[in-house]
């Protein structure tokens, strides 16, 4: 749709890889649609993913007892992270939709992409204390996680080995985006990519780019216990 922004955190380090080419593909379809499309490609940008002291450039509010989450809160206040985390900030704060592009590892995100949240969507910026969840500041913004999966479809069912893939899902998606307020749209998952033939790898990537064409059309999920686990 002309004139929304789109914010792409694209975790994978191989340019040539399938999650590069799902990256690609959003980038070129939604930017076919008139939107302006932002990429953060965090291995190419060598984004810092630890959460330290080093990320407040002013004066510590108790340089004698460090406290990550009150020493960032004050310092969003003050205008007083550092660059590259205001600079994501900024990003997130103009987009309408962020897309999460990335492999599980171990149910969950790659490290670089788990400092990335921990890090840029700080308290005073994403949320607060009150305002969370509902009230969460990046409210009125959708978040997408477009993941690619080892393991087959079969494997991440209820039945299934690993359980229904609901269950990772709990902590990305309601935890911390609709922590801070993200309408969530339902995850794109490309399953079982390392026993796919190349046929059914161009599959999943014109069923992502086919998904895209009418992505503002969609309506979120109730991202709520029972969606994870009860439906």
């Amino acid at each position: 749709m002309a004139g929304k922004k789109v914010l792409i955190i694209y975790a994978h380090q191989e340019p040539m890889s399938f999650n590069g080419s799902l990256k690609k593909v959003a980038v070129e379809e939604l930017s076919k649609q008139g939107c302006t499309v932002t990429v953060s490609d965090l291995y190419a940008m060598n984004f810092e993913p630890r959460a330290t002291r080093n990320d407040i450039t002013g004066a510590l509010s108790n340089p004698e007892v460090f406290s990550y989450g009150i020493e960032t809160y004050e310092a969003y206040k003050k205008t007083a992270l550092t660059s590259d985390i205001l600079e994501e900030q900024r990003k997130v704060q103009e987009a309408d939709l962020v897309i999460f592009q990335f492999p599980l590892y171990w149910f969950s995100v790659p490290a670089i992409l788990k400092g990335w949240m921990d890090r840029v969507l700080c308290q005073g910026f994403a949320f607060d204390i009150p305002g969370f969840y509902d009230s969460g500041f990046l409210k009125g913004k959708l978040a997408l996680l477009s993941l690619t999966t080892g393991g087959t479809a079969e494997m991440y069912t209820k039945a299934g080995v690993s359980g229904d893939f609901r269950y990772f899902l709990w902590p990305l998606q309601h935890g911390i985006l609709h922590f801070c307020g993200f309408k969530i749209l339902a995850p794109q998952i490309s399953f079982g990519i390392d026993v796919s033939s190349e046929e059914e790898r161009k599959v999943m990537v014109a069923s992502w780019a086919q998904r895209l064409k009418s992505i503002w059309k969609e309506e979120p999920i109730h991202c709520t216990p029972p969606w994870y686990f009860q439906e």
